[in-house]
C-alpha cells in the first residue's frame, strides 16, 4: 500500500517540496489557498483538498509551509483544521520559521489526538528544494522523525539536522537565519565601500571567493545590486525584494524576540533587522 502523505501551503518554498512528494509515487494530497499551485499539483498527480482537514483525512505524514507564525495554529487547530482530519499516529511536519512556543503550543493539542508534532524547519530557498538539497532542522522524539524519514528522503538528498526535543529546529533555524542576514549586511557594506573608493564590485567578488570570505549565497545576493537602475526600480524587482525584505524583517523580529526571552542582547542583530530595506534595495525612504 502506498504512503499517504500531504502538504499544506504551497508557496515559494512549499511547492517543489510538494512536487518532490507527488513525484514519489505517494498519495499525496494538497491544499492552498490559492487554486493556480494547486492546479500545478494536481497536473503533477496530486489530489487537491479544500480544506486542511481534507488534507489530514487521506494523509499520515502532513507537511505544512506556510507564511506566518500565526497561521501554524490556524490551519491545524482552527475550524476544519487539520488536526480534525488526521488519524493517531500520525505526524504533522511543521516547515514554517516559527517561534517554539507555537510548536509546543500546536504539539500539546496534537498529543491529544495521539498525532506527532516535528518542527521540521526548512532551509536552502526554493532553487534548493526544487534540486532536492533543502536541509531539515527538526525538533522532536527520535521514534518520530524515523516515521517521518520516507517523506524526508523524498524531497531532499541531504541529511537532516536531528537538532533535539521539540522545539530544537525552531530554534537553530531563528540561529541560522541570524547568520544569514548578518551576511547580508556585511556583504552589502564591503560592496558600497568599494564602490565608493572606486573597486569594481567583480573585483570585490573574486577576492572574497579567492580567501573564503564571501560565500556563494553571499554572491547570489549581492547580484541584486549588479541589475541596471531602471530595473531596480521597476514594479517587478521592487515587488520581489520588498517580499524578501518583510521575511527577513519577520524572521530576525523572532531571533530578537528568542533572545530577549532567553535573556541576552544582540545588538548586531537588531541593527541589521532595521536595515533589511536598504540592504535589499527597497525603494522606501521610511524604512531606509
Amino acid at each position: 500500500m502506498s504512503l499517504r502523505v500531504g502538504f499544506i501551503g504551497l508557496g515559494n518554498q512549499g511547492k517543489p517540496i510538494a512536487e518532490q512528494l507527488a513525484m514519489a509515487d505517494f498519495e499525496t494530497t494538497v491544499y492552498d489557498v490559492a487554486h493556480g499551485p494547486m492546479k500545478e499539483l494536481e497536473e503533477a498527480g496530486a489530489t487537491t483538498a479544500t480544506t486542511p482537514r481534507g488534507v489530514g483525512e487521506r494523509a499520515d505524514l502532513v507537511g505544512l509551509c506556510v507564511p506566518e507564525d500565526k497561521h501554524v495554529p490556524a490551519v491545524v487547530l482552527g475550524e476544519d483544521g487539520l488536526l480534525e482530519g488526521m488519524r493517531a499516529g500520525g505526524v504533522i511536519l511543521v516547515h514554517s520559521t516559527v517561534l517554539p512556543e507555537t510548536i509546543e503550543r500546536v504539539a500539546e493539542a496534537a498529543r491529544e489526538q495521539d498525532v506527532e508534532v516535528l518542527d521540521a524547519c526548512v532551509t536552502g530557498g526554493a532553487a534548493r528544494a526544487a534540486a532536492r538539497q533543502l536541509t531539515y532542522l527538526i525538533g522532536g522524539p527520535a521514534e518520530a522523525v524515523e516515521k517521518a524519514r520516507p517523506y524526508l528522503t523524498a524531497t531532499t538528498d541531504v541529511e537532516p539536522v536531528h537538532a533535539g526535543p521539540l522545539g530544537s529546529g525552531a530554534k537553530l533555524k531563528l540561529c541560522i537565519n541570524l547568520i544569514t542576514y548578518i551576511q547580508w549586511a556585511a556583504a552589502y557594506e564591503s560592496m558600497a565601500l568599494a564602490r565608493a573608493v572606486g573597486l569594481p564590485q567583480e573585483v570585490l567578488e573574486q577576492a572574497g571567493r579567492s580567501n573564503g570570505q564571501l560565500t556563494d549565497m553571499m554572491v547570489a545576493f549581492l547580484a541584486l545590486h549588479k541589475a541596471p537602475e531602471e530595473a531596480q526600480r521597476s514594479e517587478g524587482f521592487q515587488e520581489t525584494v520588498r517580499r524578501n525584505m518583510k521575511i527577513a524583517e519577520k524572521d530576525l523580529a523572532w531571533a530578537l524576540q528568542l533572545a530577549r526571552q532567553s535573556e541576552i542582547a544582540l545588538p548586531v542583530g537588531g541593527l541589521v533587522a532595521q536595515s533589511m530595506a536598504r540592504l535589499y534595495g527597497v525603494l522606501d525612504e521610511g524604512r531606509r
